[in-house]
């Protein structure tokens, strides 16, 4: 078979020169390619290393969950019939998680994770590591009438403890028997707040600490008598166990699912990163746009030879945009190449450093999307320089750098360009996790090219119109920022998405520390306290008012239930919003109350009588409502304690969540729990700020007091999040520098195609008299002034954006920090100025003679 490659001449006319072009080699196409391979690379790697982490987490299903099936019941045990029906599936194993304070004689305490095991059966799946190693059973034995434990570091750090010493739980008096180096489903069980302490089964039933409506999770984990067990094998089981019990309310994880908060999260922080990396090929989309726009001016000649010749503007079109087409192929595929190694690279490095399982591997599909928005891109900001060359006549194109009159170009090239802008938003929203943040920020970036390019004109009319300073230098850099071929929308396009991307970025980052560091202590309780059982509820209120008189204590009852029904559709069928789905998922915090709850007032509907008995009732936070398209007179279906309780909305609420009280998404008529078992939640806020050994000496008087409460102080909590949010951060800025990088290539890829009239500008100013420290300086005003105003513009949308990410998605109040502000508007001077210069520098070093003899 005769391959094309063989013959050329059996290609159309127009590819066989286009082809013939890219012979010559890559010069002058140093920024496109580098454009386009940055964020096919960004955007491959970040799709390759996430489906990694969503892969291996599906791979070790088995291990994360350490089972085949968990079931999950929360403040009661699972049915004994139930519990027998799962046992005959396979191997079962109990255990029960919860949060508690551990405290030692000495008075010292902090809040720990404790996990409840079967010691017999732990682990199912996978190898708990230990130090002395041993097994789970001789580890959590009874040595000298005291059970052991088994702690992770941090715990013996916090209490200045070593293995042998004894520790209090509760009512009971434990011996710590070992460190936990390795916890094999430590993943599945979420982030905590305090270190794990593992503790047998029996050994916790004596620890007092399990009350009626603790906030206890019990988990039923199974491993299936096959060894070779298929997916479908699991599902067929958990399919039973909802037939069969299908009041019991239990939550269902499967080792295909074992972690899908963690899965979800990881999804969508890949989905911003993703949005990043498009960011910065969006910007790269200028460099293509002024690289194809060089290309045509360098190319006068040939296209004026081949129209000459007869060659028709749509032949000369399809010339050029093979020779593009091929370049952006190899852009893409320079991409696509570094992309697929980026996770075998952060393995690597940083492999020691992940806690979650990476399937490393080249993804076919990621790729795919990768080069789809590489290609897109480069044809969507090719296809409009190029067609405004179509009808220029052969005359026109020699001066057409200087004498532009325009034009737009034919109406099958706006099409054009129309459909490849189109086909890259239906790629962005159907690619992503969350369409609706997809579709927000291609409109977003959308508007912000085009508010750039208004501002690069109003710039360019402004420098027109103001009056002629006396200073050369002035006039001379007022001149070139509006003369034919300035560099004014080059640069403001180039820089402006960037730095309005930066400036999103810190602005929410300096909104949400001073949320966590200033606004939420002045406004937050000093303490949470969980787990107050009802039979202690007023000897903890005098117990509180005695060591802290003058604060305040709110303490409302707690119960744990889950949605099963909304109006007339189970929540299954439900598609809320990414912002608000995660109410409908797992277990929520709920309550009943006679009166209007503090941080809510009623915007919609009426509240009941403080002596209401008739049938149950429920108020409902407005936004959620809203969200899942209730309204008055909807009922509502709510697990609670494996028993299905059906209340009507009397009234919806609108709750203010920005200062940490209590506040519940659903509050009931206090009939509907009458009897029901329940514990009680209560905050504690001082009039004034107490110095941090008073509230240490209340937990610890808590703690010794009331074992089975929980005690949470807020400031530690404040900093643990404030450090996560750090870290969070700090990850951001850092995919944020491939945005810059791409905004430094498109600066500095724009100086590079106006280099040729700054020579001739340079020459000609030059042989009139011009000294070099005077072209120095005029070039110097003109970029700093490109600069400030690009960057002023960035800050000016980055803060719009930024106002509507906090008070609309983070629902806290929007913060404006002078000093990042500064920080951008400094950069953005140092890059135009600086790559400016140094391109004026080259071009102030070219002899005279050669260029004024080619003038």
């Amino acid at each position: 078979m005769t391959s094309f490659v063989a013959r050329p001449s059996r290609f159309p006319t127009a590819i066989r020169l286009g082809l013939r072009e890219l012979r010559g080699g890559l010069r002058g196409f140093g920024i496109f390619l580098a454009c386009i391979a940055l964020g096919v690379t960004a955007i491959a790697g970040v799709g390759s290393f996430s489906r990694g982490l969503v892969e291996g987490l599906h791979r070790e299903g088995r291990v994360i969950l350490g089972a085949d099936a968990s079931f999950q019941v929360i403040h009661q045990e699972l049915a004994p019939e139930a519990v027998a029906a799962l046992a005959t599936r396979g191997t079962l194993a109990v255990m029960a998680t919860t949060r508690a304070m551990a405290r030692i004689e000495a008075g010292s305490s902090t809040l720990v994770e404790i996990k409840a095991v079967d010691p017999v059966n732990y682990p199912l799946i996978g190898t708990l590591e230990t130090e002395p190693a041993g097994t789970t059973t001789d580890l959590l034995a009874t040595t000298d009438g005291r059970p052991g434990v088994l702690v992770e570091p941090a715990l013996l750090a916090r209490l200045n403890l070593k293995v042998g010493d004894p520790l209090i739980l509760g009512d009971l008096t434990v011996a710590v028997s070992g460190i936990i180096r390795q916890e094999p489903d430590r993943l599945a069980g979420g982030l905590g707040f305090g270190p794990r302490l593992m503790i047998s089964l029996d050994a916790f039933r004596q620890t007092g600490l399990i009350q009626p409506g603790s906030l206890i999770r019990w988990l039923y984990q199974l491993r299936l008598q096959q060894r070779l067990a298929g997916d479908s094998d699991v599902l067929r089981v958990v399919a039973d166990m909802r037939e069969r019990f299908p009041e019991a309310g239990f939550d269902v994880r499967t080792r295909m699912n074992a972690s899908p908060q963690l899965a979800s999260q990881v999804q969508r922080f890949s989905q911003f990163l993703t949005l990043v990396g498009l960011t910065a090929l969006l910007i790269g989309g200028v460099g293509v746009a002024n690289a194809v726009a060089s290309l045509v001016d360098r190319k006068r000649d040939d296209i004026a030879t081949l129209k000459a010749l007869g060659a028709t503007g749509g032949l000369v079109f399809a010339v050029t945009l093979t020779q593009i087409g091929g370049l952006a192929l190899i852009g893409t595929l320079i991409g696509l190449a570094l992309g697929s190694a980026l996770p075998y690279a952060v393995l690597y490095l940083f492999g020691g450093f992940i806690p979650i399982p990476v399937a490393a591997d080249v993804y076919p599909g990621e790729l795919a999307i990768a080069a789809g928005y590489g290609l897109l891109v480069a044809l969507a900001f090719t296809l409009w320089p190029l067609g405004r060359a179509h009808d220029v006549p052969v005359a026109a194109l020699f001066r057409d750098t200087v004498d532009s009159d325009g034009r737009l170009p034919r109406k099958r090239y706006v099409l054009m360009t129309m459909a490849a802008l189109g086909g890259l938003v239906a790629l962005s929203v159907g690619a992503a996790f969350n369409q609706r943040l997809a579709l927000m920020f291609m409109l977003g970036a959308a508007g912000a090219f085009v508010i750039l390019r208004l501002v690069a004109f109003g710039v360019m009319a402004l420098a027109a119109r103001l009056p002629r300073p006396r200073h050369t230098g002035l006039r001379l850099a007022l001149s070139n920022l509006h003369r034919p071929g300035a560099l004014t929308p080059a640069v403001v396009l180039s820089l402006g998405l960037g730095l309005t991307l930066l400036s999103v970025i810190a602005l929410v980052d300096a909104s949400f520390r001073r949320q966590i560091e200033t606004a939420l202590p002045e406004r937050a309780p000093s303490f949470f306290f969980v787990d107050i059982a009802n039979s202690e509820a007023s000897r903890f209120d005098a117990f509180i008012a005695a060591q802290a008189p003058g604060a305040l204590l709110d303490r409302v009852p707690m119960l744990r239930g889950r949605f099963v029904r909304l109006g007339d559709r189970p929540v299954e069928d439900i598609r809320a919003r990414e912002e608000i789905r995660w109410a409908l998922s797992g277990d929520r915090g709920i309550t009943y109350a006679s009166g209007v709850p503090k941080n809510s007032r009623v915007v919609e509907g009426d509240w009941w009588p403080a002596d209401y008995a008739g049938p149950p009732l429920v108020s409902f936070d407005e936004r959620m409502g809203a969200g899942f398209g209730l309204k008055l007179g909807d009922e509502v279906v709510v697990n609670v304690l494996g028993r299905n309780v059906t209340a009507r909305i009397a009234n919806f609420r609108h709750i203010q969540w920005d200062n940490l009280g209590i506040n519940f998404i659903v509050v009931f008529s206090p009939n509907t729990f009458r009897g029901a078992p329940h514990s009680h939640l209560a905050t504690l806020t001082f009039a004034d700020q107490k110095p941090a050994a008073e509230e240490i000496a209340l937990l610890q008087a808590v703690a010794t007091s009331f074992p089975a409460v929980t005690t949470v102080r807020v400031k530690d909590a404040l900093e643990a999040v404030g450090q996560l949010a750090t870290q969070i951060a700090t990850a951001i800025r850092g995919a944020s520098v491939v945005t810059l990088i791409a905004s430094i290539l498109v600066l500095a890829g724009a100086l590079a195609a106006g280099h040729r009239a700054r020579v001739y500008d340079a020459v000609i100013l030059k042989t009139l008299g011009a000294s070099r420290a005077m072209l120095i300086g005029t070039y110097a005003i003109e970029y700093a002034v490109l600069g400030t105003i690009t960057a002023l513009f960035g800050v000016a949308a980055g803060s719009l954006a930024a106002y509507l990410v906090t008070t609309e998605v983070m629902t806290i109040p929007f913060a404006f920090s002078p000093l990042a502000a500064f920080g951008i508007v400094g950069l953005a001077i140092i890059l135009t100025v600086g790559f400016g210069l140094f391109g004026t520098w080259r071009a102030l070093g070219e002899k005279p003679a050669p260029v004024l003899r080619n003038m």
